[in-house]
């Protein structure tokens, strides 16, 4: 039995809706398996912007360095999206929790379950079997680089920066990971052209000789969008810098069929953040639609992850899985075929879930 503190952090948009959902999961597994857990709330993004005029109230931050994990939706909002001359955005405050906690590698599981082979526009037989473990650096690069405007505002530029120990860390995470799965590590790079991509394959091929029993590959980042799409299982741990992971995973979350069904772990060496890879989705806030599977999934890496309660995550994935073989789907995951009473709303196949816990 143990007791924890975890800190909901439901964020902008759908981020409310799916969160919830987690939290109900979250609270079956505590009484399942007898342990105690504490909830706290706190403000993010365009919820905090509105309330306190800033995208990450310092009361926030203390309380999500203060819990033992996050539970954290998404955040944004359509009117910075049109207005980008907005000094003060809901994205800074994800930045900023990242920095601040020291979040220096996202890893995003793309596990495929059958039921949804054919949720994806790509064939089953290419996809049947994937399963990708990425590990995107989430501290540096052009993201948090000198960034600005010159020639009266007509020439734009960002700078993209890394350190050899911020490669180094993710590298050591990714290796580690490689090595309780298939023990396969592919390092995406754009070695042939950028001078942050020559470093981090310097640094990744200087900590191969410390793990012997992991077979490594160089990709460039072109090649790598090319095979994710022409043969995903090719790929078992794929470590890489922010920019490219960032959209390296949106192309592999097609593999699974919808971004509504990826879940996210951002971790560094304290608290760790764990989110659905989906955004804010105003478009179908309040309507009851959106899908929770990620947020729930999510709430299964928090139990692996961050308490070492392999069990309790892996009976999660094991109702998950339950709901779609039982043929329960939101709208982003039904096809053609799906009759019209399996086509549930957030609470509902959230409910489903909790039934089969």
């Amino acid at each position: 039995m143990a007791s924890k503190n975890i800190l909901i952090v439901p964020g902008d948009g759908i981020g409310q809706e799916v969160t919830a959902v987690g939290k109900k999961v979250l609270d079956k597994i505590a009484a399942r398996f007898n342990h105690t857990f504490h909830y706290d709330e706190a403000l993010i993004g365009h919820v905090a912007i509105e309330a306190t005029g800033n995208p990450l109230p310092e009361e926030s931050l203390e309380k999500m360095k203060k819990s033992d994990a996050v539970l954290f939706g998404a955040v944004g909002h359509p009117k910075y999206d049109n207005d980008p001359s907005a000094k003060v955005r809901p994205e800074q405050g994800l930045l900023k929790m990242r920095k601040e906690l020291g979040l220096y590698a996202n890893l995003r599981p793309i596990k495929l379950f059958d039921e949804l082979l054919e949720a994806s526009s790509i064939k089953p037989e290419i996809l049947k079997g994937a399963d990708i473990l990425f590990f995107r650096e989430l501290t540096g690069d052009i993201y948090f680089g000198e960034k600005g405007r010159k020639n009266n505002g007509d020439t734009a530029y960002d700078i993209a920066e890394y350190s050899r120990y911020e490669v180094e860390r993710i590298g050591r995470k990714a290796f580690e990971a490689a090595r309780t799965r298939r023990k396969k590590l592919c390092s995406v790079d754009k070695a042939n052209v950028i001078e942050t991509s020559r470093l981090w394959r310097e640094v990744i091929q200087k900590l191969a000789p410390e793990y012997p029993d992991v077979e490594v590959e160089h990709m460039f980042v072109d090649a790598a969008a090319m095979i994710l799409i022409k043969d995903p299982r090719r790929f078992d741990v794929v470590v890489t810098a922010n920019l490219f992971g960032d959209i390296l995973t949106d192309e592999a979350s097609q593999i699974a069929g919808s971004m509504g069904m990826l879940a996210s772990a951002s971790v560094g060496d304290g608290t760790g953040v764990y989110e659905p890879i989906h955004g804010s989705a105003h478009d179908i806030t309040g309507k009851g639609v959106a899908n929770p599977l990620a947020s729930i999934l999510s709430a299964a890496l928090l139990l692996d992850i961050s308490f070492g309660m392999k069990a309790e995550s892996e009976a999660v994935i094991s109702a998950v899985d339950k709901v779609l073989k039982a043929g329960f789907r939101t709208r982003d995951i039904a096809d053609a075929n799906t009759p019209a009473d399996k086509i549930l709303g957030t609470e509902a196949i959230g409910n489903e879930v909790l039934k089969f816990l």
